[in-house]
């Protein structure tokens, strides 16, 4: 019994080793499809963006401030002069994403997977990173700036990025 189990096993690998599935999110992106044309200075203020996904683009100068973005993802997009002011970002994925001349100011970042994310000229006063995983250079260069107190959770930017 355990020979078939293992055989099974076995073919099973070999499937998908040579024959890969394609890697699609379960939650497809209607958002990056409906807005991929016109991003420049969107207006998402005060939207639910839950879940939402903005993959590969220029979001130059939108409006995420007091937006929703719980769970959202940011996959290899450029945030330059992005207003996140308020917006509430936890459980989200922001890969590959640089944040430019950005105010991220009372933001709430708690539990955001942030890797190989950049972070330059950014506004992060009062921001809440609690749980939050950058890149240890990039906690650096924003403790660096790091002030203030979320409004919404009470929690000090500094001590939520672990600054020293």
């Amino acid at each position: 019994m355990k020979y078939r189990q293992l055989l099974a096993s076995f073919v099973l690998a070999m499937v998908l080793f040579l024959f890969p599935l394609s890697a699609q999110a379960a939650s497809s992106s209607s958002i990056t499809r409906s807005v991929a044309n016109d991003v420049k200075g969107k207006d998402y203020s005060g939207q639910s963006l839950v879940g939402s996904e903005f993959t590969n683009l220029k979001l130059e100068n939108a409006n995420f401030s007091n937006a929703d973005l719980r769970g959202g993802v940011f996959n290899g997009t450029l945030l330059e002069g992005v207003n996140l002011r308020g917006a509430d970002f936890s459980e989200g994925i922001a890969y590959l994403t640089r944040f430019k001349d950005a105010d991220l100011s009372d933001a709430v970042l708690t539990d955001a997977m942030m890797l190989r994310s950049t972070f330059d000229s950014v506004d992060i006063t009062g921001a809440d990173f609690t749980n939050a995983i950058l890149d240890g250079t990039q906690v650096k260069k924003l403790c660096v700036k790091a002030s203030g107190v979320n409004s919404k959770t009470g929690v000090d930017t500094r001590k939520s990025l672990g600054c020293k």
